[in-house]
């Protein structure tokens, strides 16, 4: 997913015990790093960046605690001999400025060896530069915008340090055009809130749609800080579209699809992984059966790593639910895991070994929740499998998955 003063560290995740509830970090509602790493044992931290606070919390905390599980496993298996893993978060908030600052806290750390964040596309701009300055690994679960990877002209990767393990906007708008087409809607009109990520998604779709046939009827914004939506819906609303196609956030897009049918544009609101989540359904109201939205993968529970890294998850009582990048992110940290099992081998410190571990991260490959983890050249992640949704009864249902490499 790509959008979302003073730097704000998850309070948590609080860097001075490893008390409580078992998950390979430190703070107030995670604890025991696992197994009896004895007095000796160096340590190497994984970060996590990503909103711990506010509207999007509900995502950047699945991504918190699904990091801490596999730190915690690492931990209590002896992934790497002599060293013991920590978790160390900060809250991004969703916003870049802030997501700089945190960044920047992270990358002063000597003993952060790797990133797992950001979630949106317009924080991970300035997070990225921050990380590959100090040689940290960054892996992603929900970044979504092709540019992170690739570069402004689309084949140039800006940074080497920079991975995610999600598919890109080119995917997911490519897929939601087609869906839509195949439903028999040939006529949309789009809104986006002026952010990377949903400006980039209603791009991509947009150039999907008309490349299959169909028409956007109407092309309009909003403010990611308005909550009436009754003038862009009166803008809309006449041009009669068989969809409303929106790029951003489920804050924005439940409040918009209620308001839609409530001024008589009674059609589906369509978005993509940045609205998938129960958040929007319960903002959008009874109404939202029929939206539709998409999100990158399988549905978590399809497989059966899957399976059992939502059973683990729940075992571990964590407070709020993996969410829609849960599998992403625990693929991410094992990862950085699997590489650390190379470049600590023989580390005398964490700092020394960053630059091996980004080499190591591009070697990766193991079969993980959301399916085989590895990178090719641009840090891209070789699975490019999209998912549709649709509201039925109140809640998400999958509808349709398809591998669009």
């Amino acid at each position: 997913m790509a959008q979302r003063s003073v730097m704000t560290v998850g309070a948590s995740m609080l860097v001075a015990s490893l008390a409580l509830a078992g998950c390979g970090t430190r703070g107030e509602d995670s604890g025991d790093t696992g197994g009896d790493t004895g007095g000796s044992a160096k340590v190497a931290k994984i970060g996590v960046i990503a909103p711990l606070s506010g509207d999007l919390s509900a995502l950047g905390k699945g991504i918190q605690h699904s990091v801490e599980l596999a730190v915690k496993q690492a931990n209590d298996s002896k992934a790497i001999p002599g060293w013991t893993l920590e978790v160390e978060a900060v809250d991004d908030e969703g916003k870049a400025d802030v997501g700089k600052n945190g960044a920047t806290k992270l990358a002063s750390d000597d003993d952060v060896i790797g990133v797992v964040g950001n979630l949106n596309s317009s924080v991970s701009q300035q997070t990225q530069p921050v990380f590959a300055a100090a040689n940290i690994t960054q892996i992603s679960p929900a970044n979504t915008g092709p540019a992170l990877t690739r570069g402004a002209d689309g084949n140039s990767r800006p940074y080497k340090t920079f991975f995610r393990t999600c598919t890109t906007d080119i995917a997911q708008g490519g897929f939601a055009a087609k869906f839509l087409i195949d439903q028999g809607i040939k006529s949309v009109a789009t809104i986006h809130d002026k952010k990377t990520y949903g400006q980039g998604l209603v791009q991509y779709f947009t150039e999907a749609f008309k490349a299959a046939g169909g028409t956007v009827v109407a092309a309009e914004t909003i403010n990611p800080d308005e909550s009436n939506y009754a003038p862009v819906v009166s803008k809309v609303a006449p041009s009669k579209p068989g969809a409303v196609y929106y790029g951003g956030e489920y804050p924005q897009a439940g409040p918009l699809s209620k308001q839609m049918k409530a001024g008589g544009l009674n059609v589906p609101l369509m978005g993509g992984d940045g609205i998938f989540d129960p958040k929007f359904v319960e903002l959008a109201g009874s109404t939202s059966n029929g939206d539709l939205a998409t999100s990158v993968g399988e549905p978590t529970e399809n497989s059966e790593a899957g399976k059992k890294f939502l059973a683990d998850y729940e075992a571990a009582k964590y407070a709020e639910p993996a969410a829609a990048y849960g599998g992403y992110s625990y693929d991410a940290a094992n990862a950085i895991i699997e590489a650390l099992k190379v470049s600590l081998k023989d580390a005398k410190d964490v700092k020394s070994a960053r630059q091996a571990t980004v080499d190591a991260v591009g070697k990766v490959s193991f079969e993980g929740v959301t399916g085989k983890v590895s990178f090719d050249e641009f840090g891209d992640t070789l699975v490019k499998v999209i998912t549709g949704y649709k509201v039925e009864g109140g809640k998400f249902v999958s509808v349709k998955s398809e591998n669009v490499s």
